[in-house]
């Protein structure tokens, strides 16, 4: 038996933008062609975007979608077609009777058969049981120029004894999973422990098509790859770019289906040059954090019509590895930064903003907020009179900076970018409508120390100091009050970042890690600051998911929380 030769698409598409989704979807298609590909795969719910979440509720939606897919299917010709996309009927009609997650098997202009996806996720930042049926196919097999491929969607590769092992038992010689597996750190290695585990139980190649790119604060990094029938790579795609990888690939020899596949397109496959099988490299785990913060802030902004962007730039490591991530994703002419001193910020934090914008070549001002601040706190003084200073007068600093680079962004159609941290974030380290006020937290799902980690990668990877060392070196500090320093607030962050890691990713309690040696004061004052800033979280843009664990969807507690343990703590 010859080889399939196999386009993997993993393209960038949008959600709700259907014909611009199938757009992509024909230009990809067109590329496989032209390399000769038997078959051109593509992602989960190519057609839709994913996830459409609630714009499923919506029946004129569900049905423009499967319109959109019959022109994919009309553009096919003797390279079949695999492409996901919503079928069935609107889910608010009938919550008995709700759409499908599904995937079209699309050849010579027509639609020759359709997948239903069988395992739904409901866990993370995954809501399928909400939209979706699951499929009750108990066999997808189609014949393809002699070879029978068997078709499944994401979550059904990750079930041991499932849809994959199915499909093989009934003859498939190998099996296509497309997929919207969004990204987190150390994915890419999980997937290719399922992948292998689901060929340790069937002896059949998988397939295994990526989506690109990023929605709202999901990324997906593609990285498409394909194993043969010993579970070893024998193509593997690019992480977080766009790619058509036209590769060769051996089915298996099988027995007869237990289920006569449809007949797709049933003729040899013609003579054609042999292809070299592309093997991406893979990335550090610095560059690929690094790539998904890019990603997940291009996308972000380009996808919602924006052009260029703003961010107060405070001489601080968080405000600075910010800005160069806005430049490496949208270009330096687009990146705006502002410092906005008062009364405590220190020259060293002026003159270190100012470098790092001239190092990135970003568009740079200073804005003193000292002449507000001053009005405010007059303003305010028959009210707070007799009281001393304390956060309330901080917080006035922060909140006007707000309103200045929200209205330099409303004048110039800027997006705002927040420069909040993880750990800032979890125990309220912020402050509302101030240093908050933005539409993109570029890293709110990455920790102080991570955020140290990245700049000194940056700056190596770049072979320039391109975040100033003084940057790097300096004590963290808001500069509010005078003297002021993160610590005189927190732990050392070599102290705060693994008890925020237990509390928040592992979903510890304060009393389990207290029992491990931890000094109790400071275990039950952290757990505290994480449980009552919860309020403050819900009032935060969005920003990309990049952990395990990340606030917002992908963490779920209530603000209202009584729950401190049985003993307490």
């Amino acid at each position: 038996m010859g080889s399939m030769r196999i386009a993997a698409c993993q393209i960038n598409t949008v959600v709700g933008d259907l014909n611009g989704n199938v757009d992509r979807i024909i230009a990809a298609l067109r590329q496989a062609e032209a390399e000769g590909a038997d078959i051109a795969v593509f992602p989960e719910l190519a057609v839709s975007g994913y996830p459409p979440e609630d714009l499923l509720l919506k029946s004129a939606f569900v049905d423009d979608v499967q319109a959109a897919l019959v022109r994919v299917a009309e553009a096919t010709a003797d390279c079949v077609a695999i492409v996901g996309f919503v079928d069935g009927e609107e889910a608010y009609a009938d919550p008995t009777n709700r759409a499908f997650n599904a995937a079209a098997v699309c050849a010579n202009g027509t639609i020759k058969g359709v997948y239903h996806k069988r395992a739904l996720p409901d866990y993370g930042v995954f809501d399928e049981e909400r939209y979706f049926s699951p499929g009750s196919h108990a066999l997808d097999l189609y014949q393809i120029n002699g070879t029978i491929v068997g078709v499944s969607i994401c979550e059904d590769l990750w079930i041991p004894g499932g849809a994959i092992a199915q499909l093989a038992a009934g003859g498939a010689q190998l099996i296509v999973n497309v997929n919207a597996s969004p990204y987190e750190q150390g994915k890419l290695a999980t997937r290719e422990e399922q992948i292998t585990a689901r060929i340790g139980e069937s002896g059949v190649p998988i397939v295994y098509v990526n989506q690109v790119g990023a929605q709202d604060e999901i990324v997906f990094d593609g990285g498409s790859m394909a194993f043969d029938a010993n579970a070893t790579v024998v193509a593997r795609a690019p992480q977080f770019v766009e790619d058509v990888m036209v590769f060769e690939i051996d089915p298996i020899d099988a027995p007869p289906a237990t289920e006569y596949p449809v007949d797709v397109i049933t003729q040899p496959a013609a003579q054609r040059d042999p292809v070299v099988n592309p093997m991406a490299p893979l990335l550090d785990p610095l560059e690929e954090l690094w790539n998904a913060l890019v990603l997940g802030t291009r996308d972000y902004v380009h996808k919602n019509g924006f052009t260029d962007v703003c961010l107060g730039l405070s001489g601080g490591v968080d405000s600075s590895i910010v800005a160069v991530i806005a430049a490496d994703a949208l270009g330096a002419d687009h990146v705006h930064t502002i410092a906005l001193p008062s009364r405590y910020s220190s020259e060293g934090s002026l003159s270190d903003a100012a470098k790092l914008a001239a190092n990135i070549g970003c568009d740079h001002r200073t804005i003193s907020i000292e002449p507000a601040f001053s009005a405010m706190v007059d303003m305010m003084a028959p009210s707070f009179q007799g009281l001393e200073e304390d956060v309330t007068e901080e917080n006035l600093q922060s909140r006007l900076r707000g309103v200045t680079w929200m209205a330099l962004a409303n004048k110039f159609n800027w997006l705002v970018l927040t420069t909040g941290n993880k750990s800032e974030t979890a125990v309220g380290y912020s402050t509302l409508y101030g240093d908050t006020a933005g539409a993109f937290a570029v890293i709110k799902d990455v920790w102080k120390l991570q955020v140290y980690e990245l700049c000194r990668w940056r700056n190596r990877s770049g072979g320039v100091e391109l975040i100033p060392e003084t940057v790097l070196t300096k004590a963290p500090s808001a500069e509010l009050r005078p003297d002021q320093r993160d610590d005189q607030s927190l732990p050392p962050y070599e102290v705060l970042d693994p008890l925020l890691v237990d509390l928040v990713e592992n979903d510890r309690t304060a009393a389990q890690i207290i029992a491990e040696g931890h000094d109790p004061a400071v275990v039950a004052r952290i757990a505290r600051l994480v449980d009552i800033a919860e309020f403050k979280r819900r009032q935060n843009p969005v920003g990309p998911k990049v952990s395990r664990k990340a606030f917002g969807r992908d963490r779920r507690i209530p603000i209202t929380n009584g729950y401190r343990g049985l003993d307490g703590s």
